[in-house]
């Protein structure tokens, strides 16, 4: 079948530049990626992902996050692996 259907939208420049930025390290372009997530919508006869409104806790921990509280950091990835036990 003919690709002839078309979509047009309007994003902010800063995301689609950072999106774009993350679908090149992909090896996407936007179209592709747009194809892909469609296919998938069809096959999962809805969002291909969960959609959640974030509880208080989450919401907390993100904002720590943004602004760098509680935040860890290792020498390497071995000793990252023995913190958590693995």
């Amino acid at each position: 079948m003919a690709k002839t259907a078309m979509i047009r939208t309007r994003i902010t420049p800063d995301l689609k530049t950072e999106g774009e930025r993350i679908l090149k390290k992909l090896g996407l372009t936007t179209t592709e990626a747009i194809i892909l997530f469609f296919t998938q919508m069809k096959l999962q006869r809805g969002l291909p992902f969960e959609v959640k409104i974030p509880n208080r806790i989450t919401l907390k921990a993100m904002k720590e996050a943004e602004e760098g509280k509680g935040l860890n950091s290792y020498k390497s990835i071995d000793v990252f692996f023995k913190k958590m036990g693995v």
